[in-house]
């Protein structure tokens, strides 16, 4: 199964090297440059309703995220301001020049608030999509004894998670994305190509390594936002679960912060591609 299949018309994919590593990368549309970052347990191709409309008016890189898809699963380098170095890399040699936009959805969110908390004069607008973001909350979350979310400290444990989700990848990924989605958002051929990307104890780990540096990320972002609040204006969609707590957590860490709430469950883009589409290109424009 080819991780191109579902490409929309008009995109290319490249294989990059940056930052130590290799990455598969998206390319497509025309004008300023919009960088889309998936979360877990999906691969770039959780873009690709948005894909098409985005971009009329948009130079689309779409990467998949180190450790998954096509990209490498390297031993380390995890950290959310390292993996917005391996994007950075990327935008350079695709000869493409900033400041950005950047958009991610869940773990995609995390790196790109901390490429934006790192590096703000690379990003114009940040939009981030249905997350917990380290340091400015997702600890309080992860508190089990004060019910909070068990999976993200299951996920942090080393080689544990690999072991017991072998041979279940298809089981888990279909359970997950039906609770946290509107019915029939994805079908079986869906869930399908998202399990096969996770299929196996290696690509299992390289989805895993990217909880497993959520303390880090929190310290790194806490001492980050410390310094300067983020300059840019920020778009934080929440869905009927998680309402504007994100754009809550956010606001007394940046300048101009807009909250919006998506009609969905936790897969915005894919759920409703005609509302996702619409509402950032409001806040663009």
């Amino acid at each position: 199964m080819s991780t191109a299949d579902w490409l929309p018309d008009g995109f290319r994919v490249q294989r990059i090297a940056t930052n130590n590593t290799h990455l598969s990368v998206a390319v497509g549309g025309s004008g300023p440059v919009l960088v889309l970052l998936h979360g877990w347990p999906q691969t770039s191709r959780a873009w690709a309703r948005v894909m098409p409309a985005l971009a009329q008016n948009h130079t689309l890189v779409v990467p998949d995220l180190r450790g998954t898809g096509a990209s490498d699963r390297p031993e380390g380098g995890y950290a959310k301001t390292n993996q917005a170095d391996d994007i950075r890399g990327l935008l350079h040699a695709l000869k493409l020049t900033g400041p950005v936009t950047v958009a991610g959805h869940d773990i995609g969110s995390m790196v790109a608030l901390a490429w934006a908390a790192a590096h703000p004069d690379d990003i114009s607008h940040l939009v981030l999509v249905d997350s917990l973001l380290p340091g400015l909350g997702l600890e309080e979350a992860m508190n089990v004894a004060e019910g909070g979310m068990w999976h993200f400290g299951f996920f942090m444990t080393p080689h544990v998670p690999e072991m017991l989700f072998d041979g279940h990848e298809l089981e888990f990924v279909t359970a997950t994305f039906t609770a946290m989605s509107n019915p029939g958002t994805f079908s079986e051929a869906d869930l399908a190509a998202y399990a096969h990307e996770y299929t196996g104890r290696e690509r299992l780990r390289g989805g895993f390594e990217h909880y497993r540096t959520l303390l880090e990320d929190g310290r790194e972002n806490r001492a980050l936002l410390a310094e300067k609040k983020l300059p840019m204006p920020v778009l934080a969609i929440g869905t009927a679960h998680s309402g504007t707590s994100t754009a809550q957590a956010l606001a007394p860490h940046a300048d101009n912060v807009r909250g919006a709430v998506a009609p969905t469950g936790h897969f915005a883009a894919e759920e409703d591609a005609d509302w996702f589409t619409k509402t950032v290109t409001e806040f663009l424009t």
